[in-house]
Parts: C-alpha cells; sequence; structure tokens
C-alpha cells in the first residue's frame, strides 16, 4: 500500500483516534485484495448478506435501524460562524457549540471497534475539477460503498502527500441514536462531521455533503458550482452531441431521465443516449466562455421502488454485479432482492426491509422501505459515456429544471434569458417524496432542487447564479419540466420515462434556434406539431392541456413564491424584478 506520509494528515487521524478511541486504525488503499477482506469481516459479524453469487456476482445487502432510513434534514446542520452566512434555509449552529456537543457523542464512540481512513476523490484524480477528503469511519458499510461512489485509491494518496487540501470527514455509527444524531458541516473548516447515522445519504460523506453542502460553498469562493445535477449526453442520426444538465428533486425520475431508452421510433432513426451522472454536476466555465460539467461521483445511489425493465431497464442492469443493496426485500428462495414494482412476481418466501418472514403475495405491508436503495458501480450501467472517465468536463447546451407536480406547472416551458432561468429556478416546487423524512405529497419550494443541499445563505447562491451568467459569453438555455401533470381522474397525461426524448429533442431545436415557440407568462411553450407526438397515443387535446398556464393555479402559485421569498432579508434584484413581472403578467392573463 501507498503510504501516506502528509504529517498534517497523520497528526488530524491520530487527533480524532484520540477522540474516538478505536482499537485500531485501518487505512483504505482500494485495492480489491483488501475490499474482498474487509468485506469477509462484514460477512461474519453480519454487518452484511452475501448475496446469490451466481444471480448477483459480487452483491451485498444491508439493513438500517427502522428509524434510520432516509436523509435527516431536521438533524443536518451548517455551522457558520455567522449565523446569517447559512440562511434561513438551512439549520444553523455556532460551529464551537457543535464542536462541543459533538465531540461529547463522539468521545469513545469507537471502542472495541475498527476506524477506517478513507482518502477518496470526488472527481477523477488530478483534474481541475476533483476534489480530495478523507473519511474516518466505524462502518463496513461505509468503507465499501465509498469504495463504489468515489475514487479510492493510491493516486489520491500520492496527491494527499503532494500537499493537496482535503476536506476532514468524521463518521461514526455510534449508538444509532436518532436522538442524538446529527449530520454537521463547518463550510469554513472544510470538515464534516457525522454521527449516529448508519443510512448512506447521511454517512457517505462524498456524497451529498462534501459534493453538494460543502462543494457549493467552495464553488461560491472558487468561482465553480456543485448542482444537484444529472447529466445526459444526446447524439443525433448525424453524429452530432449535445450535452444537458437536470435538476429535480430526489425520488422524482432524475436517474431514470440520466439513463434514459430512446422509443424505438428514434432508436429506428439512429439517436443515441448516453449517461454521464445522475445526481451530481459540477460545473465550471472553460476557455470558450461555455459552461463545463463533470460527475464527480463514480457510482449511483439509486432509489430501488419503481425501478424495473420498463421505467429504467438500464439501472436495473447497473445493479446485476457489485452492488450494495439497501432496505429492499430479499428472496429466501433464491438469496436474490425485490422491491415493489421490480415485478409482477414477489417472493412468498421472503424477508422484508427488517427481516421479518414476508409473502409477497398475501402481505398488505411493503417488502422494500419506499427509499430503499442501490449503491452500484457507474461503470456497470449499459449506456455510461466515455465522458464520464476522462473527469475533464462536457459543455453544457441546456438545462433542465423540473419536479412533481399535479396540476399547476405545463410540460415543458424556456427561460427568456439566462436571468429569468435563475428565478425559474429560485421558484421551482415538488411534491415531496420518501427520500427524505418527514411527510410525502406535499408542495414544498425547493430551488434547483438545492434546498437541502445549499451549503450557505440561499440567497447569496441565487446572486451566484446571476454572477456565473454575467461571466459567460455562451451560457446554456434554461428550461422547466414537468413530466407528472394529471388530469380530472389523477391520471397522468404525458407517458413520461423515454418518450421524455421528445421534449429534450424540442429543447435542443430551440437551443439551435430552429424551431419557434408561444410566448407566455412562464416563458416560451412548444407549438404543439413541434413536439414529436409521433407513434404516441397522445390527443391534440390533451397536447394543449398539458401545455396549458392556469391562470387561478398560477395566482396560488405566486402565493407560495411569496411565502417562501419572504424567509430572506433580501434577494438579488434579478429575481424580484423577474417575479414582479410574472405577478404583473399574470394577472393580466
Amino acid at each position: 500500500m501507498t503510504e501516506v506520509k502528509n504529517q498534517i494528515v497523520l497528526d488530524w487521524v491520530k487527533e480524532m483516534a484520540e477522540l474516538t478511541k478505536p482499537d485500531e486504525v485501518v487505512w483504505i488503499d482500494g485495492s480489491k485484495e483488501q475490499l474482498e477482506e474487509i468485506k469477509k469481516i462484514s460477512l461474519a459479524t453480519g454487518e452484511m448478506i452475501e448475496l446469490n453469487q451466481e444471480k448477483l456476482p459480487g452483491c451485498l445487502y444491508y439493513r438500517t435501524n427502522p428509524k434510520d432510513v432516509a436523509r435527516d434534514e431536521k438533524r443536518t446542520v451548517i455551522c457558520t460562524r455567522r449565523k446569517e452566512d447559512a440562511g434561513p434555509t438551512n439549520n444553523w449552529v455556532d460551529p464551537q457549540e457543535m464542536y462541543e456537543r459533538m465531540g461529547k457523542l463522539f468521545d469513545g464512540s469507537m471502542k472495541g471497534r475498527t476506524m477506517y481512513a478513507i482518502p477518496f476523490s470526488m472527481g477523477v484524480p488530478g483534474t481541475e475539477f476533483a476534489k480530495i477528503g478523507i473519511e474516518l469511519t466505524d462502518s463496513i458499510y461505509v468503507v465499501l460503498s465509498m469504495a463504489i461512489m468515489t475514487h479510492v485509491g493510491a493516486e489520491v494518496i500520492e496527491r494527499l502527500n503532494a500537499g493537496e487540501e482535503f476536506t476532514r470527514c468524521l463518521h461514526s455509527k455510534a449508538q444509532i441514536n436518532e436522538q442524538e444524531k446529527y449530520i454537521a458541516h463547518f463550510p469554513e473548516d472544510n470538515t464534516i462531521w457525522s454521527i449516529n447515522s448508519a443510512y448512506g445519504g447521511n454517512v457517505l460523506l462524498g456524497k451529498k455533503c462534501l459534493a453538494l453542502r460543502i462543494g457549493s460553498y467552495l464553488g461560491k469562493q472558487e468561482g465553480w458550482m456543485a448542482e444537484h445535477m444529472l447529466i445526459l449526453k444526446i447524439e443525433n442520426p448525424q453524429g452530432e452531441v449535445k450535452y444537458v444538465c437536470g435538476a429535480f428533486p430526489s425520488a422524482c425520475g432524475k436517474t431514470n431521465l440520466a439513463m434514459l431508452t430512446p422509443p424505438d421510433y428514434f432508436k429506428e432513426k439512429g439517436y443515441k443516449i448516453s449517461t454521464i451522472g445522475d445526481d451530481i454536476s459540477w460545473l465550471r466555465i472553460g476557455q470558450d466562455g461555455r459552461l463545463y460539467a463533470v460527475n464527480p461521483e463514480n457510482g449511483f445511489f439509486g432509489v430501488a421502488p419503481g425501478t424495473n425493465e420498463k421505467s429504467n431497464p438500464n439501472a436495473l442492469r447497473t445493479t446485476h454485479k457489485g452492488t450494495i443493496f439497501t432496505n429492499v426485500a430479499r428472496n429466501l428462495d433464491d438469496n436474490t432482492v425485490w422491491w415493489e414494482k421490480l415485478d409482477k412476481n414477489p417472493p412468498e418466501n421472503g424477508e422484508d426491509w427488517q427481516g421479518n418472514p414476508w409473502n409477497g403475495k398475501t402481505s398488505e405491508e411493503k417488502g422494500a422501505h419506499p427509499n430503499s436503495r442501490f449503491t452500484a458501480p457507474a461503470e456497470n450501467c449499459p449506456t455510461i459515456a466515455d465522458e464520464f472517465f476522462t473527469g475533464e468536463g462536457v459543455p453544457i447546451s441546456a438545462i433542465i429544471f423540473g419536479g412533481r407536480r399535479a396540476k399547476a406547472e405545463p410540460l415543458v416551458y424556456q427561460a427568456k434569458n439566462w436571468d429569468h432561468g435563475v428565478f425559474i429556478g429560485s421558484a421551482m416546487a415538488s411534491e415531496t417524496t420518501a427520500a427524505a423524512n418527514g411527510q410525502v405529497g406535499v408542495v414544498r419550494h425547493d430551488p434547483m432542487a438545492m434546498l437541502p443541499f445549499c451549503g450557505y445563505n440561499m440567497a447569496e447562491y441565487f446572486q451566484h447564479w446571476i454572477d456565473m451568467g454575467k461571466k459567460m459569453t455562451n451560457p446554456p438555455q434554461i428550461f422547466h419540466v414537468n413530466w407528472f401533470r394529471t388530469d380530472e381522474n389523477d391520471e397522468f397525461m404525458w407517458p413520461g420515462f423515454g418518450e421524455n426524448l421528445r421534449v429534450i429533442l424540442w429543447m435542443l431545436n430551440r437551443c439551435e434556434g430552429s424551431v419557434g415557440a408561444v410566448e407566455t407568462p412562464l416563458g416560451f411553450e412548444p407549438k404543439t406539431e413541434d413536439i414529436d407526438v409521433h407513434g404516441l397515443d397522445i390527443s391534440q387535446e390533451t397536447l394543449e392541456k398539458l401545455l396549458r398556464v392556469d391562470k387561478n393555479a398560477w395566482m396560488g402559485e405566486i402565493d407560495g413564491i411569496q411565502e417562501f421569498y419572504d424567509k430572506f432579508e433580501w434577494l438579488p434584484k434579478e429575481i424580484t424584478d423577474r417575479f414582479d413581472q410574472l405577478k404583473k403578467e399574470i394577472k393580466e392573463m
């Protein structure tokens, strides 16, 4: 193993070990041999269960505490010296107070356990976009998951030894005590502490914690952006390639869109879709004045329920080897996994996500938790793009904002310019899902799908978007979509899934200026004839309804936006001006 020689690193690890008091400290180098040995330990202790190695080679099963099954936003805090720097949408605690509070919880929390030190890189090590961290943890689940989700290996250690700055990440599952659970971010110290949780979203500290909360803060300081966005590659029949980013709240179809399968009609024409990322984008302005994006992750942490051959065949195939399944149901007959909507053949001899005997044919209880997950290597994805592996960044033509809305939002519209697009992103709202603790189905404002992930004051974050727009000579076009509009019978009006490509192609045509549009108070909408619905069972009337701007619904939307904006002491003038314009135009409809 490449030895860690950076004294600053060694001193910090020693200090954290003295606090947590593990029996030993083991450095992770990411080698297959070492990870295999650690896996054997997890099987011996019962932390993991090995699945059928013929049907699911290299796959493991993991359960969390029934009270520890999702990101816990109430226990997630931003610790800045000034409260106003965290802003009104974050939970704030004074850093000194939080260090003291959590220090007491960490004191001796690893007694009788091993501390694993994981040097990791978000982004391909050595590239312009990459950032390095070290996670200290007493969880083998974290070790094996971080080896999937991030870049772990000798190259990261070499960069640490060269003196590269790193994010200090400390995690202990401790007693899995929900009353004393904290996921704390110290942006000014480039530090993350997490305790009393073992659920991925709270403990894989390279993911939302570094890649978004700390990442967004670093981006503001350094002039780049960390966003909750997929990256999609589209190649047309002429071989021309375009890239788009898309921001959607969790469990709103982001992974489905990232791994989109073109409908047969478009496949036969020669369209090809590839995946670069399904969750997080880091964006920088290139020398040509365009915005370039990379996926800093190395794997997918996807929601299992609803993933199937129809909704997302590529995601399903991605999970067939080297994957960790969390809180799904298990088929005891063949030691495989199952979840709701996987297929119509649930196991009769099974275990539910809590380990209870479960008959999927007769039980009224769900076998898998609604937020059960798969952690799968990105390289498994049948549609993974070559550009994913370089880490160099791809030029973005369009940014898509979207959420789950039954009534108000039309199928698609385009912002009138960058600043208008920032306003649209700032006003985003979606109906809540099971990806976070709390009530499901409530309309929640979630700007740029970043509400739970922005590591500083969101008003400053909006301003950063405005400022980035000023620096670009050729910014991406911005669009808003809603795949989830329902009719009077609460049935979805748009078929979704792979058919969403039809809407994306209209967007790209707009980017090229090859089709016109209809101006509405919301932005530019398609003419119905400009969305290719060949082969779709959808009427002209339905398409018109999908694109309709409902005045009454939008009067209610304006009230909701106002209520959200009222949380802030100030907002960029570019946003308030656009909001005033929208109010005026809706009233005049």
